[in-house]
């Protein structure tokens, strides 16, 4: 089994909001709590805004500071236009598909 096949994958679907700030919060510390790296699936969001952005953020500096590596897959349209907006592309590993 290759290390891809064994990364988790936490998908997120509907808004990533503050009105959805704590529930979203919750899942991204349970996939935190998991060994290795972590996929995160945003190809179902519908809306993305500055708490949304800052809890990805707060992820990848957990996964950075316990030597751990993340990665965006898939991105909505809405999340890639706000990460062009904010310029985050460089600040997150972003790829344009899920692993085969």
């Amino acid at each position: 089994m290759s290390e891809e096949e064994r990364t988790p994958v936490l998908r997120i679907e509907g808004e990533l909001t503050i009105y959805r700030a704590e529930e979203l919060c919750n899942a991204l510390k349970t996939a935190l709590a998991t060994e290795g790296n972590l996929d995160i699936d945003l190809a179902n969001v519908t809306e993305i805004d500055s708490a949304g952005v800052q809890l990805l953020m707060a992820a990848q500096k957990s996964v950075q500071a316990a030597k751990r590596g993340m990665r965006l897959i898939d991105c909505s349209p809405a999340v890639t236009e706000v990460f062009g907006i904010l310029d985050l592309h460089a600040y997150f590993d972003v790829s344009s598909s899920t692993p085969a």
